[in-house]
């Protein structure tokens, strides 16, 4: 498939370049660039480090400083 893009002379002449230092086309470039876009919109927001962490066990739950809250107020927006 083909498609024409078209870049500020600025973002076209360093694309020339950073393509050129890795020994690749611009298009070579470009299509690396979009597969890498496309697989990183399909992947959770957050690493699955930082899904799968459970917490620290000498850490109080987040719920025990409620208590020290200030009251709610009946309708702040009111």
């Amino acid at each position: 498939m083909h498609f024409n893009i078209y870049l500020d002379d600025q973002t076209g002449q360093r694309l020339t370049e950073a393509a050129q230092q890795a020994g690749e086309n611009r298009n070579a470039v470009i299509r690396r660039a979009v597969q890498e876009w496309l697989a990183r919109r399909h992947q959770p927001q957050w690493p699955a480090a930082v899904l799968s962490h459970t917490g620290s066990p000498d850490m109080p739950p987040f719920e025990a400083g409620r208590t020290d809250l200030a009251p709610a107020l009946d309708d702040p927006l009111a």
